[in-house]
């Protein structure tokens, strides 16, 4: 769907969901007589569905959206605790502690992009897998995702898209023709597909999988962030040679008698100098960090154990450890200057930590509220499928939704509505193949910031990304169904 038909059909998209959400609150259903719960499903499940339709059109900002719990849910008394509890209750999921570790990630992130540390590694890795033809789209791929594991996959689609544009038109001079539009288009999408990829290996690495974790935590399961990598990060390694194979074949359309674009990696690398001062500060927070979210099991255990009234979880040692890793970035001088500048934190988007707390608090509602008693119940037919049926149909969903819907958007509603739909046996392992999958949209510009940024190259025709893209979609859902099937159960 591309922004003009998106831009027409979003005032349909907010009066559809306003609409439908007070039908639904208002109509005359059992949610309106559900027991001593009364009309609190009711009204929950109005601004559920109210919020789902504009996140998936993008009626509004979905930013704005995510911030409606704050309003209608004190409002319609949805948590049933008075004004002020409700109030409260609607409040605190935005101070999750995902929020901060999400917020810290992006810190650090910020960092490394002041210090041109993530282009660094970037061209040590093209330059590591080699610049003939095929060897070229591998290490685009593979560089790609490596940094879309700690930095956002918009960032890096971006940070890469010139580095990409310049070798394939260094290939251009080499072959004596004035365009390669097969190889162009598979170099292009090597990095919309390596910045998708990359981000489903680590839980800051897009923030489909920081919402998974806070979901979980709400649910009563903590998912620390080495077991989120345990799933995640093989699932990543396990796709990229697909990827690559998929790109090799686009490629083949174009004719190439040798070519070497050694000679463009050599040069970007040569304009960044040695590593700076600020660089290195960087690089060793940075890999004190990962070092402690890894180790945050053990550590939440020796804080609990050391003072047992904070009753602290893995989620809040690990986002004080971004926090303050933050801290440290602010405080550390390179040069002459902070090695992180509060001028850029202002390129962060900071703007999804409100789309995190929109849907824990959309969550929360639903759960606190009674509805998601009730849709457990009107959804048992579904958990009665086996378990590998389940994961299955959730992932193929999940992904075909995120091909016209944003993938944080996407997850926000499917968690809640697998997390009723799916067996209790099963249920992990369906929400987190949907959060997968949800970012495994290789086929339309739409489905993720990475595809659209590497659609203004100018290489990318729309009927040759679905034809080879759409296919990949399918075998990503099915892998991450089988994937997890096998994975979740021994790690969770």
């Amino acid at each position: 769907m591309d922004f003009e038909l998106r831009h027409r059909w979003r005032p349909w998209g907010l009066v559809a969901g306003l609409v439908t959400g007070l039908a639904v609150a208002l109509a005359d259903t059992p949610l309106r007589h559900y027991g001593e719960l009364g009309d609190r499903p009711a009204r929950a499940a109005g601004v559920a569905l109210m919020m789902a339709i504009w996140w998936l059109t993008e009626a509004i900002p979905i930013y704005w959206t995510a911030c409606v719990p704050l309003v209608a849910f004190p409002l319609l008394g949805v948590f049933g605790r008075g004004p002020l509890g409700d109030t409260r209750a609607a409040v605190v999921p935005y101070l999750d502690p995902y929020i901060f570790l999400f917020a810290g990630g992006m810190a650090i992130a910020a960092a490394m992009q002041q210090w041109n540390l993530h282009r660094r590694l970037a061209l040590g890795i093209l330059e590591r897998i080699g610049t003939a033809p095929r060897r070229l789209l591998a290490g685009v791929l593979v560089a790609t995702a490596f940094v879309s594991l700690w930095i956002s996959n918009t960032a890096t689609a971006t940070m890469m898209l010139p580095i990409g544009i310049a070798l394939v038109t260094q290939l251009e001079r080499q072959q004596r023709v004035e365009r390669l539009p097969r190889y162009g288009m598979a170099v292009m999408l090597a990095i919309a597909w390596g910045a998708n990829l990359g981000g489903i290996g680590t839980k800051i690495g897009t923030a489909p999988n920081a919402q998974f974790g806070g979901f979980m935590e709400r649910l009563g399961r903590s998912v620390s962030f080495l077991e989120f990598m345990a799933v995640g990060l093989p699932f990543v390694v396990l796709m990229l040679p697909l990827a690559w194979l998929v790109l090799c074949r686009l490629s083949a359309g174009d004719a190439m008698a040798g070519g070497d674009a050694r000679e463009v990696v050599r040069r970007e690398r040569a304009a960044l100098g040695r590593a700076a001062a600020g660089e290195r500060r960087v690089l060793a927070v940075f890999l004190v960090t990962a070092a402690l979210w890894i180790a945050s099991n053990p550590l939440t255990e020796a804080l609990d154990a050391a003072w047992p009234a904070l009753a602290l979880r893995s989620a809040h040692v690990e986002g004080g450890i971004a926090v303050l890793a933050a801290l440290v970035l602010l405080a550390l001088r390179a040069d002459g200057r902070a090695v992180l500048e509060p001028g850029a934190l202002r390129h962060v988007p900071w703007e999804t930590l409100l789309l995190l707390g929109g849907g824990f608090a959309m969550a929360a509602g639903i759960q606190e509220s009674g509805l998601s008693g009730w849709m457990a119940r009107e959804l048992s037919a579904i958990s009665g499928l086996p378990a590998l049926v389940q994961v299955v149909v959730a992932a193929l969903v999940t992904v075909a939704i995120s091909a016209v819907a944003s993938n944080s958007a996407t997850v926000a509603v499917m968690l809640v509505v697998l997390a009723d739909a799916a067996s209790p046996a099963a249920r992990d392992t369906v929400l987190f193949a949907a959060t997968i999958a949800a970012s495994c949209d290789f086929a339309l510009p739409a489905g993720t910031p990475p595809n659209a940024i590497v659609f203004g190259s100018g290489y990318v025709r729309i009927p040759v990304m679905a034809a080879y893209g759409a296919p990949l979609d399918v075998v990503a859902a099915l892998l991450a169904a089988l994937w997890c099937a096998l994975a979740v159960p021994l790690v969770l």
